[in-house]
């Protein structure tokens, strides 16, 4: 579970390091975000020369998360990190080129078919 205040590492090779959630995008007052829920987050450390830099308020969505997350079929998922893949402004696709690392097959039911795509791993 992601909340304000979280750190999480960026899988993606958008120049981003490290991200701060600020707010979880989810309807009503929602407080936590799994994965593959819209956060919005600061960067905290990126990389020299990149089009992202710190301090910038990005869209990110999570894709994975150290909490448990059970699915429909009675199993359980968890990682070892918590990590997210920055969005571009307009539309749901990444910023990036290549993910990093495995990632949930929950993001496929929630329409982010590119990022699992890119992605080396789904779990």
């Amino acid at each position: 579970m992601i909340q304000q205040q979280s750190e999480l590492k960026v899988a993606d090779n958008s120049g981003a390091r490290k991200l701060m959630c600020i707010r979880v995008m989810r309807a009503g007052n929602a407080y936590y975000a799994s994965i593959g829920d819209e956060v919005l987050a600061v960067v905290k450390e990126a990389l020299p020369n990149m089009a992202i830099k710190k301090s910038d308020i990005v869209r990110a969505v999570v894709v994975r998360t150290r909490s448990t997350q059970r699915r429909g079929t009675g199993m359980s998922i968890r990682f070892d990190d918590n990590a997210a893949v920055l969005l571009s402004p307009d539309s749901n696709n990444p910023r990036g080129t290549r993910v990093f690392g495995p990632i949930a097959r929950e993001l496929r039911e929630k329409n982010f078919t590119k990022i699992v795509s890119l992605a080396p791993e789904v779990l």
